[in-house]
């Protein structure tokens, strides 16, 4: 597979956020591609390929946190951005520790992905 821009891989179990996210990642200038889950993502043939991953915190099976530990393991150090509907303070502080680039709490605004992906992709 050739992507023209780096490529964006979207992690989360919800439908909803697999619809819409790539296409605002699209919008500001990546390729993207969509998982609903964690397994999903590790049996593609995007893991190599992958610049950035958004990655829901909560999810059935393996979680977002436990992906990154993963992928970590393989000795995939791909920057991280998680997501979450989840409204806890020591969230983000926590993921950040484990080496997340940056933790946006659900609904969050373009500009705040586009300073994430930005911040991830060594781009400011």
């Amino acid at each position: 597979m050739k992507v023209a821009y780096p490529l964006v891989s979207i992690v989360d179990d919800d439908e909803s956020v697999r619809e819409s996210l790539p296409d605002l990642v699209k919008e500001l200038g990546f390729s993207a591609a969509a998982f609903s889950s964690a397994e999903e993502f590790l049996a593609s043939d995007h893991i190599e390929l992958t610049k950035c991953l958004i990655l829901d915190v909560a999810m059935p099976g393996m979680t977002g946190l436990e992906l990154h530990r993963e992928l970590v393991r393989r000795g995939q150090q791909i920057p991280t951005i998680f997501i979450t509907a989840l409204k806890d303070d020591t969230v983000r502080p926590r993921l950040i520790a484990n080496g997340a680039v940056d933790c946006l709490f659900k609904p969050f605004s373009d500009i705040a992905l586009q300073e994430a992906l930005d911040s991830a992709l060594d781009l400011n």
